[in-house]
Protein backbone atom coordinates (compact mmCIF):
# COMPACT_ATOMS: atom_id res chain seq x y z
CA UNK A 1 0.00 0.00 0.00
CA UNK A 2 1.67 3.18 -1.09
CA UNK A 3 0.98 6.62 1.00
CA UNK A 4 1.24 8.45 -1.86
CA UNK A 5 -0.60 11.93 -0.83
CA UNK A 6 -3.49 12.87 -3.42
CA UNK A 7 -4.31 16.35 -4.00
CA UNK A 8 -8.03 17.09 -5.09
CA UNK A 9 -8.66 20.01 -7.25
CA UNK A 10 -11.55 21.74 -8.33
CA UNK A 11 -12.48 23.30 -10.57
CA UNK A 12 -14.57 26.22 -11.17
CA UNK A 13 -15.98 28.78 -13.37
CA UNK A 14 -13.13 30.79 -12.40
CA UNK A 15 -10.44 28.44 -12.67
CA UNK A 16 -10.23 25.67 -14.49
CA UNK A 17 -7.55 23.96 -16.96
CA UNK A 18 -8.74 22.02 -19.94
CA UNK A 19 -7.84 18.67 -19.70
CA UNK A 20 -6.57 16.33 -22.41
CA UNK A 21 -7.34 12.89 -23.35
CA UNK A 22 -4.89 10.43 -24.80
CA UNK A 23 -6.68 7.57 -27.31
CA UNK A 24 -6.00 4.03 -26.97
CA UNK A 25 -7.38 2.53 -30.16
CA UNK A 26 -9.72 4.53 -32.94
CA UNK A 27 -9.52 7.82 -33.54
CA UNK A 28 -9.70 11.18 -31.64
CA UNK A 29 -12.73 12.22 -33.93
CA UNK A 30 -14.92 9.58 -32.53
CA UNK A 31 -14.20 10.94 -28.75
CA UNK A 32 -15.77 13.81 -27.38
CA UNK A 33 -14.24 16.24 -24.47
CA UNK A 34 -14.93 18.93 -23.01
CA UNK A 35 -14.92 20.89 -20.20
CA UNK A 36 -18.25 21.85 -18.33
CA UNK A 37 -16.55 25.27 -16.89
CA UNK A 38 -15.24 26.25 -20.54
CA UNK A 39 -18.85 25.60 -22.10
CA UNK A 40 -20.37 27.86 -18.97
CA UNK A 41 -18.09 30.57 -19.57
CA UNK A 42 -19.03 30.44 -23.36
CA UNK A 43 -22.72 30.56 -22.83
CA UNK A 44 -25.69 32.46 -22.79
CA UNK A 45 -27.33 32.48 -18.75
CA UNK A 46 -29.31 29.11 -19.04
CA UNK A 47 -28.70 27.83 -22.37
CA UNK A 48 -28.84 24.14 -21.75
CA UNK A 49 -25.47 23.09 -23.64
CA UNK A 50 -25.43 19.04 -24.40
CA UNK A 51 -22.30 17.87 -23.01
CA UNK A 52 -22.68 14.12 -23.05
CA UNK A 53 -25.48 12.26 -25.02
CA UNK A 54 -26.51 8.39 -24.30
CA UNK A 55 -28.99 7.00 -26.74
CA UNK A 56 -31.80 10.05 -26.47
CA UNK A 57 -30.43 11.14 -22.19
CA UNK A 58 -28.29 13.92 -22.15
CA UNK A 59 -26.00 15.67 -19.39
CA UNK A 60 -26.59 19.39 -20.03
CA UNK A 61 -24.52 22.34 -18.69
CA UNK A 62 -26.30 25.63 -18.03
CA UNK A 63 -24.42 28.65 -16.82
CA UNK A 64 -26.35 29.96 -13.77
CA UNK A 65 -26.65 34.08 -13.55
CA UNK A 66 -29.55 35.88 -12.63
CA UNK A 67 -33.12 34.29 -12.75
CA UNK A 68 -34.09 31.40 -15.60
CA UNK A 69 -37.14 31.12 -17.21
CA UNK A 70 -39.71 28.78 -15.93
CA UNK A 71 -38.81 24.73 -17.17
CA UNK A 72 -41.06 21.83 -17.26
CA UNK A 73 -40.40 18.25 -18.25
CA UNK A 74 -43.51 15.18 -18.49
CA UNK A 75 -40.31 13.45 -16.58
CA UNK A 76 -38.09 13.56 -13.80
CA UNK A 77 -35.08 15.58 -14.23
CA UNK A 78 -31.90 15.94 -11.98
CA UNK A 79 -29.24 19.07 -11.33
CA UNK A 80 -25.94 19.47 -9.58
CA UNK A 81 -24.58 22.37 -8.98
CA UNK A 82 -20.68 22.56 -9.52
CA UNK A 83 -19.91 25.90 -8.65
CA UNK A 84 -21.71 28.69 -6.95
CA UNK A 85 -25.05 28.79 -5.31
CA UNK A 86 -27.92 28.17 -7.39
CA UNK A 87 -31.83 28.48 -5.62
CA UNK A 88 -34.44 26.07 -7.29
CA UNK A 89 -38.02 27.58 -6.51
CA UNK A 90 -41.04 25.31 -7.62
CA UNK A 91 -44.33 24.63 -8.34
CA UNK A 92 -46.53 22.12 -8.45
CA UNK A 93 -48.52 22.61 -12.06
CA UNK A 94 -52.33 22.83 -12.26
CA UNK A 95 -51.45 21.44 -15.67
CA UNK A 96 -48.81 18.96 -16.00
CA UNK A 97 -46.86 19.33 -19.00
CA UNK A 98 -47.74 17.71 -22.45
CA UNK A 99 -45.00 18.07 -24.33
CA UNK A 100 -42.44 15.46 -25.53
CA UNK A 101 -39.78 14.37 -23.32
CA UNK A 102 -37.21 16.79 -22.95
CA UNK A 103 -37.03 20.21 -21.03
CA UNK A 104 -39.65 22.95 -22.85
CA UNK A 105 -40.99 26.38 -21.07
CA UNK A 106 -43.56 26.43 -18.97
CA UNK A 107 -44.84 30.31 -19.45
CA UNK A 108 -44.19 33.76 -18.03
CA UNK A 109 -46.54 32.51 -14.70
CA UNK A 110 -47.25 29.00 -14.41
CA UNK A 111 -50.34 28.81 -12.95
CA UNK A 112 -49.77 26.04 -9.77
CA UNK A 113 -49.15 26.11 -5.95
CA UNK A 114 -45.95 26.99 -4.70
CA UNK A 115 -43.92 24.08 -3.29
CA UNK A 116 -40.87 26.08 -1.64
CA UNK A 117 -37.00 26.30 -2.93
CA UNK A 118 -33.97 24.46 -2.19
CA UNK A 119 -30.94 26.08 -2.11
CA UNK A 120 -28.16 24.31 -3.63
CA UNK A 121 -24.30 24.43 -3.12
CA UNK A 122 -21.19 23.10 -5.12
CA UNK A 123 -21.69 19.53 -5.41
CA UNK A 124 -25.65 20.08 -4.41
CA UNK A 125 -28.46 17.82 -6.14
CA UNK A 126 -31.87 18.28 -6.20
CA UNK A 127 -34.73 16.49 -8.51
CA UNK A 128 -36.53 18.68 -10.70
CA UNK A 129 -39.79 16.24 -10.46
CA UNK A 130 -42.55 15.43 -13.41
CA UNK A 131 -45.46 17.81 -13.55
CA UNK A 132 -43.26 20.41 -12.09
CA UNK A 133 -42.18 24.21 -12.73
CA UNK A 134 -39.08 25.12 -11.80
CA UNK A 135 -36.53 28.25 -12.48
CA UNK A 136 -32.93 28.80 -11.05
CA UNK A 137 -31.11 31.94 -9.80
CA UNK A 138 -28.28 32.56 -8.74
CA UNK A 139 -26.40 35.56 -7.62
CA UNK A 140 -22.98 35.75 -8.94
CA UNK A 141 -21.76 32.99 -12.11
CA UNK A 142 -21.95 29.23 -11.47
CA UNK A 143 -22.30 26.37 -12.80
CA UNK A 144 -25.31 23.33 -13.35
CA UNK A 145 -25.48 19.99 -14.61
CA UNK A 146 -28.57 18.47 -15.79
CA UNK A 147 -29.27 15.14 -16.52
CA UNK A 148 -32.81 15.10 -18.70
CA UNK A 149 -33.78 13.68 -21.92
CA UNK A 150 -32.69 15.71 -25.24
CA UNK A 151 -35.28 17.88 -25.90
CA UNK A 152 -36.10 21.31 -27.94
CA UNK A 153 -33.73 23.27 -25.32
CA UNK A 154 -30.88 20.82 -25.74
CA UNK A 155 -28.18 22.80 -27.47
CA UNK A 156 -25.31 20.50 -29.34
CA UNK A 157 -22.26 22.49 -29.92
CA UNK A 158 -20.10 19.96 -30.54
CA UNK A 159 -17.94 21.45 -33.31
CA UNK A 160 -17.03 24.52 -30.46
CA UNK A 161 -16.71 22.40 -27.31
CA UNK A 162 -14.96 19.03 -28.44
CA UNK A 163 -11.10 18.54 -28.83
CA UNK A 164 -10.27 17.92 -32.31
Amino acid sequence: MSNVAVNTVFASLDNFRKGTVEIISGEARHYAFSNIFEVAQNSKPYEKVVVGLNLGYVVETLRAEGQSPWFTAAHDEFAIVMDGEVRVEFLKLDAPSKHGEGTHLAGELPVGKPMGYVLLKRGHQCLLPAGSAYRFEASRPGVILQQTIKGPLSVEKWAEICLK
